[in-house]
This record gives C-alpha cells, structure tokens and sequence, in this order.
C-alpha cells in the first residue's frame, strides 16, 4: 500500500517570505504530532518513524508527502509537488552520499502511484465519489541503547481513524473497519511476507536506526534548555507556561500551588518540533487573579538530560499579555490571518489523520534501504 510542526508568531518579513516553507513546517508539525500520540520514548530510547500521506480532493497541493524521523527530528522529506527525497538535517545530508537520496526518491516515486491506487480503492469500499480524503500509512522502530530492547509498528488510517494494523506478536493484521476485512485476509495469508515485516523491525529497522543515531550523535545526544514564559490572551484567559526551544522532546511541565503539584483545571498540550531542531510544549491553567495573587503559583519545566528545574513563578511582573494598545494588535492582526489560512489548508489534509489511540502493534519496511516500497506494492 502506501509511508513520513509549533511556530510562534514570527516579524513581518518572516510571514512574507517562504510561505510555502510554512506549509512544508506544518506538515511537519501535524504529522510529528500525530506520532508523538502513538508512542512515548523513554530517556533511554530512541526512534526511527515514517509516516506517508495520500490526499485526494485538494487541487494544488502535494497528493502524497513522506516524511521520516529520528528521535521526532525530521531527517528526509519527499513530496509529489517537488519528486526529490532531500536532507532535513544537516548531519544526514553530510553522512550520506548522493545515491542514497536517489534510491529514496525512486521508491518514494512508485509509492506515490501505489497511494494513488490504494484511495482510490478504499474510496470504492467506503462507496465515496466526491469530497476530501486522506490515506495514511505510520511505521517505524525503537531501540533502548540501554536495555537493548527494540520494538515496531505499522499501522494504517483512513479520514482519520484506523483502517489497518500489524500485531507484531501475533505476526496478524487488524482490521477495526468492515472495509478492510478482505486486506486483512488478503495479507494474513502470506504468512511469508509477514515473517519478513517482522524481521524488518526487529532488526533491519533498528539497524538503520542505530546508524542514524551514530551519524548524528552530536546533535541527537545534545542538552538545551528551554526557554519558559507565561502567557495570557485575556484577563479571563488561561494562563499557559510556554516552554520552547528545548531538546531533547522528553520534558516535564507542570503547574504547582504552593509547592504542590495543580492537576485540577490543568490542560496538557503536546511536545511539538520548532523549525530548528529543537520542541516546545504549553501547559495551561484555568485559575482567576485573585487566586494566583493570593497563593504562589509556579511553573516547572524538567527536561531530560538537564538536572536543574527551570521554574517560572507567577507574577503580574511575569506575566505576558496581548492587550497592549491598537499598535500591538494592528501588527498582529494580518500576520495570524495568513499563517490561519495556512494551518487551514494543511489541517483540512493533514489533521483528520491524527489517530488519538496510543496503539503500538507493529512496523512497515520500504527498501532495503530503510524506507520505501515493498509493503507499499501490496496493495489493499
């Protein structure tokens, strides 16, 4: 069948130019989202996941994008629009020779076709002519470098929610929706194909993620940490703790009340990637001022790999608003409006594929390289 974005509010030039980066960033930021709600990592473990995206019914934007990542870091982007396969850090694109990403373009190129057919097949099952719809393959493997343990998972999904899933110790697939009963048959048949699926991602698989990670050690295995800022809209509003430009992506923030951990009228965002390799992550609290005056409120960021607690206490000195004057929001006002109509569009694509569940069943190979096709050629 078919295989893999945060920004705050940038300066006036940053919105005029590159728009098109904006799109490809929130690609980006949809997608990791969407992985980071199948799977947790530990501090020991490390990542290699692919998503790839199929889209039918939106004229003028990419029909399929793939993306792969290491860690949560993007590290190759491919899109029908472009047809290249092309570095997103700087330590593949140094690690790795030319044939590498021309291998990856050229399966990528007949998974595209294979999407293609795959929509318009699961169209025909859900008896669909007209309308948007999005077709979604997730994979990928993890290695704790301390335990050894490794793990996959290969996973498909149609208009945002579950058609198709390995269990890769039953070496079954299953099958949520009626439509995809006969894929399910049709691939537990070949008892074959599926022993190999499994020796992908319990070795092939994290054999290339142990190869990434050595290419890029330096900045996979690196500290930064964050910067916090508490935020408000409205008097009325939340107050968020806004931790941003931290790595790695395992981080804590939580809200205390004098001392002791608020889990009431808490609400957790997700870690999301900033366009420089680095997360962010917003926490917000539903407290009124005379509350939060009257008590000491604090927030707490804890990131993985740093010792210190990086805390932020809340304060009307410390706190950052957006009512500031007619300039402030003048300004504001027509920047939000084009990132708006681009979260938009990419959203409408991109954002019903965002499976909620936490399930972790199994993994897809490509090539044997260590991405495309051959799950892709089975079509559904």
């Amino acid at each position: 069948m078919c295989k893999h974005f945060h920004f705050l509010v940038p300066d006036h030039s940053d919105v005029r130019v590159g728009l098109l980066k904006k799109v490809e960033m929130i690609f980006f930021i949809l997608l990791v989202l969407g992985i980071g709600l199948l799977h947790s990592v530990s501090a020991a473990n490390h990542s290699l996941h692919y998503v790839h995206t199929g889209t039918s019914g939106i004229p003028d934007f990419p029909e399929f994008v793939a993306i792969g990542l290491v860690n949560g870091m993007p590290i190759i982007y491919y899109d029908s629009i472009k047809r290249r396969a092309t570095p997103r850090q700087d330590w593949m694109a140094n690690s790795v020779g030319s044939d590498y990403w021309e291998r990856h373009a050229q399966g990528l190129i007949g998974t595209e076709q294979t999407f293609k057919d795959d929509i318009d097949i699961v169209k025909q099952r859900f008896n669909q002519t007209r309308g948007v719809h999005v077709f979604q393959w997730m994979y990928g493997c993890e290695w704790d470098d301390e335990t050894g343990v490794t793990d996959g998972f290969d996973q498909y999904g149609y208009n945002g929610e579950d058609f198709i899933s390995f269990n890769l110790k039953t070496l079954e697939w299953i099958a949520p929706k009626q439509q995809a009963v006969s894929t399910k048959q049709k691939w537990d048949h070949n008892k074959a194909w599926n022993d190999y699926w499994k020796n992908y991602y319990t070795q092939e698989c994290v054999d290339w993620l142990k190869k990434y990670v050595e290419y890029g050690r330096s900045s996979l295995m690196r500290t930064v940490p964050p910067s916090v800022s508490l935020l408000q809209k409205t008097p009325s509003s939340p107050v968020t703790c806004h931790a941003t430009g931290f790595y790695p992506n395992r981080v804590n923030v939580t809200w205390k009340k004098d001392g002791q951990e608020q889990k009431q009228d808490v609400e957790i965002g997700e870690t999301l990637p900033n366009n420089d390799g680095t997360f962010q992550k917003s926490v917000h609290l539903t407290v009124n001022p005379e509350e939060w005056k009257n008590h000491k409120y604090q927030c707490v960021v804890q990131v993985s790999g740093i010792k210190e607690d990086f805390i932020m206490d809340l304060t009307e000195n410390e706190l950052k608003t957006n009512w500031g004057g007619p300039d402030t929001a003048s300004n504001i006002v027509p920047i939000i409006g084009v990132l708006i109509a681009l979260v938009v569009v990419a959203a409408v694509i991109i954002g019903v594929v965002i499976w909620k569940k936490k399930s972790k069943n199994g993994f897809a190979k490509a090539s044997s390289s260590d991405t495309d096709s051959d799950n892709s050629a089975q079509k559904t």
